[in-house]
């Protein structure tokens, strides 16, 4: 267990470090921070943290850098998330109430996240399984032919082209829309094939065969659709970036999308701040970066996550500001659409 000096020079090397980018001595440590000890007692508890395992020297005659573990203990216990300031709140609130659809949302965020964090940003869209059924329409195209629509609660829309069995009329069709929005209003995706099971029993028999082509149709979408999808932006600030591992394996992992959806799955909960740090990566491509993740949704229902990943000497109290601040807002957008 480290004392309330020894912990206080282990957050004095990870600010400097991250601030610096060079090994941290115990003569600037006395000189940039009132630790109120001379650098002979800072050298000492410098000795002990490495001995602990929460820093390390590089090379020999250098100054320390924070380990893993380090990091781990100070994002823990000893940082304090920063808020943003008022005018940068209202700026993301402003950017991304600009958007007038979910992949412009998503869009918007990814960047913005990258521009406020300097990292690689990754925004997950909604799973269409945590979704649920907010508008189905039927627009006819042609005599025999009409277009699917199926919008969810988050706004995602999928769209399909049907062809029909049979020529129907307009009516028809729009009784067809009001039977199908009457028992999917609210529905869960998941809950769709089970609900829509007796929809042709409540239709005239000549309208049967159509119904079941447009259900058909329907039910294949959330079958074909089911896969998850991300998006990412800021690869360019890898280039300023330092890793403890190469930077090809870091490209390959966000090449392998599924391997950042499964980084994201892996993170706590709704509006939690996760941070897993380093080796506390699985994936070997990933050990010298770090994730900082939270997840974003309406009221107390997590739609999808988002987060950054950079190297581990990051600013973590910034990062993990911003991403909050993100995906609060994200989650008022959506659930105001």
């Amino acid at each position: 267990m480290l004392d309330d000096r020894k912990l206080a020079v282990l957050r004095a090397i990870v600010e400097d470090y991250v601030s610096t980018n060079e090994p941290v001595g115990s003569k600037a440590l006395a000189d940039r921070h009132n630790l109120g000890v001379s650098p002979a007692t800072i050298r000492n508890d410098m000795a002990a943290l490495e001995e602990q395992g929460y820093i390390a020297q590089p090379h020999t005659s250098a100054g320390r850098v924070p380990t893993d573990k380090g990091y781990r203990l100070f994002v823990d216990r000893l940082s304090q998330i920063k808020p943003l300031s008022g005018a940068e709140r209202r700026a993301i609130e402003t950017f991304l109430a600009g958007a007038v659809d979910l992949d412009e949302i998503v869009m918007r965020t990814v960047r913005l996240l990258a521009q406020l964090t300097r990292q690689v940003a990754v925004v997950q869209y909604p799973s269409l399984t945590r979704s649920s059924v907010r508008h189905v329409e039927i627009v006819p195209i042609a005599e025999r032919r009409v277009m699917l629509v199926l919008i969810t609660n988050t706004g995602r829309v999928e769209q399909r082209m049907v062809d029909l069995p049979e020529a129907i009329a307009d009516d028809r069709i729009a009784n067809l829309r009001a039977v199908l929005n009457a028992c999917l209003d609210g529905c869960g995706l998941s809950q769709v094939p089970e609900t829509v099971a007796d929809v042709p029993e409540r239709l005239p028999a000549e309208d049967r065969p159509v119904a079941a082509t447009i259900l058909s149709v329907l039910l294949e979408t959330l079958v074909e659709r089911h896969e998850e999808k991300i998006a990412f932006a800021g690869t360019a600030n890898l280039a300023a970036a330092d890793f403890s591992v190469g930077l090809r394996g870091v490209l390959e992992a966000l090449e392998e999308q599924v391997v950042l959806i499964r980084l994201l799955g892996e993170t706590g909960g709704l509006s939690d701040i996760t941070v897993r740090i380093g080796s506390e990566n699985p994936y070997s491509g990933l050990r010298g970066t770090s994730i900082v993740a939270a997840g974003y949704g309406s009221g107390d229902r997590e739609l999808a996550r988002l987060g950054v990943l950079g190297p581990t000497r990051m600013d973590y109290p910034v990062t993990m500001g911003a991403v909050r601040a993100v995906a609060r807002y994200v989650g008022q957008i959506l659930a105001g659409s």
